[in-house]
């Protein structure tokens, strides 16, 4: 883990947005400007996807990313890699510690087997970033890779596996990012209810942006 405080106050933000429970975002970050995750209630996995606003077929990298960095999960000092090689924003600020870019979003798919046959039609991420694209027009289907699960705690075990387990994040906890290219953000702020990744209770969260 890798803690450090922002200096970054948000009454001089210029832009503040607060997702619902459950609900997809989608907006854009300037080339120099730093973006503010924040888990206002505790525990709240956000879902979030990276792309170069000036192309958006590049997007996040998360093997790139993790090789790069020699490190499983993404804290202060990870740069976040596009499919081409190129940096798309840096963690400069992180109060929860660490987040998962291995477990994936969920989906219709994903909640079946992990769970239940009942449990398909739940609402998912995947399911927001579908809506999110559709309402947007840039993105597509085949633009939908792997994401971020910011404040989410996905272990890595010794034998290899993923477990899903209580957030290590807390009310007021949050992660900034400084964009290194002009970036598309996604956000599914996590509708999960099958596992522990949102304390059992999907709540809102907000997103902050800084010149």
């Amino acid at each position: 883990m890798s803690l450090v405080e922002s200096q970054k106050h948000p009454a001089e933000a210029v832009f503040r947005h607060t997702i619902p429970a459950g609900e997809h975002y989608l907006f854009e970050v300037k080339k120099g400007q730093t973006l503010r995750l924040h888990d206002l209630e505790g525990n709240q996995a956000i879902d979030t996807l990276f792309y170069n606003a000036d192309n958006p077929r590049e997007r996040y990298d998360p093997q790139r990313t993790l090789r790069r960095q020699n490190n499983a999960y993404l804290t202060t000092g990870s740069v976040l890699w596009s499919g081409l090689g190129n940096p798309l924003l840096t963690i400069v600020a992180d109060t929860c510690g660490r987040h998962d870019t291995l477990g994936g979003a969920c989906a219709q798919e994903s909640n079946t087997v992990r769970y239940s046959l009942d449990k398909r039609y739940m609402h998912s991420c995947r399911d927001n970033f579908l809506c999110a694209c559709l309402h947007d027009g840039r993105l597509h289907k085949r633009d939908i890779g792997a994401n971020i699960n910011f404040f989410m705690n996905v272990p890595v075990t010794p034998e290899g596996g993923l477990t899903f387990e209580d957030g290590i994040s807390a009310a007021g906890k949050y992660v900034e990012l400084r964009a290194e290219c002009n970036v598309i953000v996604l956000i599914s702020n996590c509708p999960q209810l099958n596992n522990p990744c949102n304390g059992w209770n999907p709540t809102p969260a907000e997103v902050l942006v800084w010149n």
